[in-house]
């Protein structure tokens, strides 16, 4: 059974315009929630659903004041979130000593801060709300570092270590 519109869970998720996001938007669609479904490209996400069930907007996780924005208008227009997804991601294979600085920032900065920077951006209100659950998107390069994925897995292995400490 579906819940109203007012009671619906809302589901945040970055990165929500291919991959996993986009699944996970459209199964949340399906169980009967609200979903705001963000992306550095907006315009690609792609969701059927019935008129003010969906939220997209533009979302560059290493943007700061962009993923502030972000929650805001989610907040503003379904009134709570009750589960953000941290969906948004890059991949990087190559030996350490290869990578270039800008390479190695681009990683840490969208999958390590960026999950870091909406976690944040969202505390606040699950915190007032006393409930809420975060999903990181993490790999198993976040448990076994392997050839040709050190920053990856250091993006991974952070991400992993922020989330276990904040679920205590």
């Amino acid at each position: 059974m579906r819940r109203s519109d007012t009671t619906s869970p809302v589901w945040f998720i970055t990165g929500a315009n291919t991959g996993f996001g986009a699944a996970l938007a459209h199964q949340a669609l399906l169980s009967g929630a609200r979903v705001v479904a963000t992306a550095r490209n907006a315009e690609q996400i792609v969701l059927d659903a019935e008129p003010g069930k969906v939220l997209t907007t533009h979302l560059d996780v290493t943007d700061n004041d962009a993923v502030g924005d972000a929650v805001a208008l989610a907040i503003n227009r379904f009134g709570r979130i009750d589960v953000v997804v941290n969906n948004a991601g890059h991949g990087l294979v190559g030996a350490l000593e290869e990578l270039s600085e800008e390479q190695i920032d681009e990683v840490l900065a969208v999958n390590l801060l960026g999950a870091m920077r909406v976690t944040r951006a969202v505390l606040p209100t699950m915190r007032a709300q006393r409930s809420g659950t975060i999903v990181q998107m993490s790999s198993v390069g976040g448990v076994v570092g392997n050839p040709g994925h050190s920053i990856y897995a250091t993006s991974k292995f952070a991400l992993e270590g922020m989330s276990e400490a904040l679920a205590v």
